[in-house]
């Protein structure tokens, strides 16, 4: 992917992440809607399920609630606050860093010693929200 698409890519994510939050903390009635394909197909919840709640609680806070609900709302938090940063210092000094840090991960990620634990970490914490009942 190129640098412009990937510094496009994840700004409309973290823009839509913002915007879904938002939308979450202060407009949303109910909590009874779920976007969760997975969830509204399949009856059950996938890896990702509770992230916005974690996210919304850690905006309120609440870090022990935010992870007891789902450690990746920690994570998503984390990149949806620096990532942005990160790529608009690099647009306005016509750097590259970001990009050059993405793809040295992205082939570190490929090996299979480091993606075999993640697989499974994430699968751990499939089989936690299910038990759950998120």
């Amino acid at each position: 992917m190129s640098k412009n698409k990937l510094y496009l890519f994840i700004l409309v994510a973290c823009s839509s992440g913002y915007i879904y939050l938002l939308y979450n903390l202060y407009c949303s009635k109910s909590n009874q809607f779920s976007v969760c394909m997975i969830k509204n197909f399949a009856g059950f919840s996938c890896p990702s399920c509770g992230t916005t709640r974690a996210v919304q609680l850690l905006f309120k806070g609440d870090f022990t609630a935010s992870f007891l609900t789902n450690p990746f709302g920690i994570i998503v938090s984390s990149f949806m606050l620096f990532l942005p940063i990160w790529i608009v210092f690099d647009v306005l000094l016509k750097k590259q860093s970001f990009y050059t840090f993405y793809n040295k991960m992205e082939s570190i990620l490929k090996q299979k010693y480091i993606a075999i634990p993640l697989i499974i970490l994430v699968v751990l914490n499939w089989m936690w929200n299910i038990n759950k009942g998120l």
